[in-house]
């Protein structure tokens, strides 16, 4: 895993640094979101795996695939990658491209575990508060697990704060127990 993000970040840095130059942040984030999905798909898989296939052959079958979301510079980066047998790339690249994204527009993305339903208020109280924490802007998705028992959970990028009670019981079992 450590070794695709490695190796996928060099093209992610060139294609954000591209689409930030053309003000295209959000245009290149949809074609690479396309593209990675598409790349995942199990009979692409095995058409891109497939050693009869040259790296033009298979540029131009994703190209093809994927035509209608892609402008010039799109299926450009996308021959690169087929050229250089990195199209498997597309997942990690497009994960790399959104964090760099998300940073350039000062916005992060939360996932918020509760046990109970959050009403409106709730919802923006909580992102108010973790946003003037992060200093950006957040965009929050909810959802609940009756198993934590009461608290939240929130969980974004490299980021996770449990403030659960059920983290706290196993705390307190912990501390008994030692």
């Amino acid at each position: 895993m450590a070794e695709l993000n490695t190796v996928a970040r060099p093209y992610t840095k060139a294609a954000f640094e591209f689409a930030l130059s053309q003000g295209a942040l959000g245009s290149w984030s949809k074609m690479l979101a396309t593209a990675a999905a598409v790349v995942q798909d199990e009979r692409m898989v095995q058409a891109m795996g497939s050693p009869a296939l040259t790296s033009e052959a298979k540029a131009k079958a994703l190209i093809s695939v994927c035509e209608d979301d892609l402008d010039d510079a799109g299926r450009n980066f996308i021959s690169l990658l087929a050229e250089n047998g990195r199209v498997f790339l597309l997942p990690a690249i497009q994960a790399q491209f959104e964090q760099l994204k998300a940073r350039q527009e000062a916005s992060v993305e939360i996932d918020v575990t509760t046990a109970f339903e959050l009403d409106e208020q709730q919802q923006q109280k909580l992102s108010q508060a973790i946003g003037t924490k992060l200093g950006r802007s957040v965009k929050m998705t909810t959802q609940v697990d009756k198993s934590i028992l009461g608290g939240v959970v929130v969980r974004s990028e490299d980021l996770v704060i449990d403030g659960s009670v059920r983290a706290r019981l196993a705390k307190l079992a912990e501390a008994m127990t030692s």
